[in-house]
């Protein structure tokens, strides 16, 4: 895991800031296994990761009888923050990963979201997830889902292309379109995925000015995501509720007149609490 001259590499670093940012913002307890889980890594490698960030100095090992605490992981996540950041070698890295703004808001969002992603999924019966921007992609930050047993694994953790799914364009639908063209042809310059430039511009437009995104089948065949952005204190738009189910669910009148309403109700909910009060 670690290089010959003990510095861990960037792809490492990255996905120990993802594994800190989860933890710090779950609340209450949360066992190694579902930690390394929700981050898409294995128990063993998260137990490593933090292990040698330890070693470094860069953070206190909060493991504690198999439990990491909400409060210490807090001072965790905060810690590797403001110690690689003044870093000459790591903290352009993490700058990468996270700007100042999402030190403070990620550490919290996800204990401000939890009621709301509960009461949706309860009303609806559909996985409902939070999710935030990072750089070109979109991360999953939580989910609730009452039907979780019969889908297979959850999301969270996981990055995706902004444009393969509706908390991605609905976040990205406020940003200029010179910044979003330049985004899809670094994409479409051997990325994998490729959007459809010409569509996306008139699909983002029609985005921004209802409100609410609705992708079909670039999360897989069949799969719909809604998704409604959440905006702070400022108007800025800091992460999106979506929710993720079959097509043959979330078509025709009960996504016109049950989920989008649904959605857009526990949006602006959620965006009072961080301060948002529509114009």
């Amino acid at each position: 895991m670690e290089r010959e001259n003990g510095e861990l590499s960037t792809d490492e670093l990255q996905k120990a800031v993802e594994l800190l940012e989860i933890v710090a913002a779950r609340g209450k307890g949360c066992s190694l296994s579902a930690l390394a889980r929700q981050a898409g890594i294995t128990p063993y490698r998260a137990r490593l990761l933090l292990a040698l960030l330890e070693d470094k100095g860069l953070v206190q090992c909060a493991i504690q009888s198999g439990k990491y605490d909400e409060s210490r992981a807090r001072k965790l996540a905060r810690t590797l923050l403001h110690n690689v950041r003044n870093s000459s070698v790591l903290g352009p890295v993490v700058r990468s990963v996270l700007s100042e703004h999402d030190d403070e808001l990620e550490v919290t969002i996800l204990k401000d979201a939890r009621p709301v992603l509960e009461a949706l999924a309860r009303r609806h019966n559909e996985a409902v997830y939070m999710a935030v921007s990072k750089g070109d992609e979109v991360l999953l930050l939580d989910m609730v889902d009452p039907l979780r047993q019969e889908r297979g694994e959850p999301l969270v953790g996981r990055r995706f292309p902004f444009f393969a799914n509706a908390a991605g364009k609905v976040m990205r639908a406020i940003d200029s379109w010179d910044l979003l063209e330049q985004i899809g042809r670094r994409w479409r310059g051997g990325r994998g995925e490729q959007p459809d430039l010409a569509k996306l511009r008139i699909e983002l437009e029609q985005i921004r000015e209802h409100g609410v995104a609705v992708e079909c089948s670039g999360m897989g065949d069949g799969v719909v995501t809604v998704a409604v952005a959440v905006r702070d204190y400022a108007g800025k738009v800091v992460g999106a509720l979506m929710l993720i189910g079959p097509s043959f669910r979330l078509l025709g009148d009960r996504l016109e007149q049950e989920i989008i309403p649904s959605l857009r109700l526990s949006a602006e909910l959620l965006s009072a609490r961080f301060g948002y009060a529509r114009p």
